[in-house]
């Protein structure tokens, strides 16, 4: 559950269930706390799992088993993925340095699996880990005046420059941690890291001191990382391979070690996969796995859809087949077929680009 539930009921909050983890859907009016959001800056409780690597070799545990190279250096982080033997996406993380422990930052309901996972591969490397959700809350800051907003309480150090780079200090009694998103909403962002017992000290000075900031739900956040052309892990990357997800970022294909060379040859193929992962505007909002055809064809399905409060117009995310991207698509909805044009990504240009932001090989 969320870690301060009664304080987000105070403010009007409704709840809804992400990953098994209670968290906050919206406070009310979410359209008009999205424009607040993108036009200033906003703050969500997000519901991480969080999993604890510590022992002499956790570097190297780690290392050997994610897609992307783990930091050395305290202060640093990386988003990397998990592959299953199929080369799918098992979980997607983001992983930090955080000198003589890793903090690994997963969807809530990947925590657990995770961890009983990698302790029956524990042998005889110094290697302890644990799951630690309830022991921290994450707050996300985004939007346009998160730099200013994060300026305006943090004590100690400036804010950190650089995405996944952090800094410890403090914001008024309590010790945090402030990490440079790497930008989901498509703005520049912070991610700030406490204690579960500061928590709602931690919150009421993200909205209420220094610069106020709008307090935002779930709603506006698969809102606002649909406008940036974000994929996320419940909607389009959980089984996915990572070149059809786009997020080739997310792959040092020179590694090789963490999921065998089966997998590695599956996933590393640099030519064009069977399907992409694209920007939709149709005429209505479809229903998330509504198909997507070219002529009497179907041709792939929607991820999520949302009216977007900026563009006052349907967008949606869609893996379609690599060559339909030339046809005249529709999709369905209730039963018939509406018009679906294909648009580049982002749908929203912020202050910042999605690091996570699909890309293939001709682009």
């Amino acid at each position: 559950m969320t870690v301060i539930e009664s304080v987000h009921a105070d403010h009007g909050a409704t709840f809804t269930e992400r990953g098994g983890r209670r968290v906050v859907d919206h406070y009310g009016r979410p359209e008009r706390v999205h424009k607040a959001v993108r036009r200033v800056v906003g703050v969500l409780e997000l519901g991480y799992g969080v999993v604890v690597v510590g022992g002499d070799d956790r570097v190297e545990f780690v290392d050997n088993a994610v897609s992307n190279d783990v930091p050395e250096t305290d202060g640093q982080g990386c988003y990397a993925l998990l592959l299953d033997p199929q080369g799918g996406i098992e979980t997607d993380m983001y992983v930090y340095n955080a000198g003589e422990r890793l903090l690994l930052f997963t969807p809530p309901q990947r925590a657990d699996p995770l961890v009983a996972d990698w302790s029956e591969k524990v042998f005889i490397q110094d290697v302890e880990i644990r799951v630690a959700t309830d022991e921290f809350a994450t707050f996300g800051v985004h939007g346009p005046k998160s730099t200013e907003k994060i300026a305006s309480v943090l004590n100690g150090p400036g804010s950190p420059e650089g995405h996944l780079h952090f800094d410890r200090g403090s914001m008024g009694d309590d010790g945090v941690t402030v990490i440079a998103s790497d930008a989901p909403t498509g703005d520049e962002g912070y991610e700030v890291v406490c204690s579960a017992d500061a928590a709602a000290s931690v919150f009421d000075t993200l909205v209420n001191h220094g610069l106020n900031a709008a307090p935002f739900g779930y709603r506006t956040w698969d809102a606002l990382t649909l406008e940036a052309g974000t994929p996320t892990f419940d909607t389009e990357l959980e089984g996915r391979i990572p070149n059809v997800a786009g997020i080739r970022n997310a792959l040092d294909f020179e590694k090789g070690c963490y999921v065998g060379q089966e997998v590695v040859s599956r996933v590393e193929n640099r030519g064009r996969p069977s399907k992409r992962l694209v920007g939709l505007e149709p005429d209505v909002v479809p229903e998330s796995g509504a198909a997507v055809f070219a002529g009497d064809a179907a041709v792939g399905e929607v991820t999520r859809a949302v009216e977007s409060p900026m563009l006052e117009r349907a967008i949606a995310l869609a893996y379609v087949e690599w060559d339909a991207v030339a046809d005249d698509l529709t999709v369905r909805y209730e039963g018939d077929e509406v018009a679906a044009d294909v648009v580049d990504l982002p749908f929203v240009d912020g202050t910042d680009r999605s690091a996570r932001l699909p890309t293939y090989p001709e682009d």
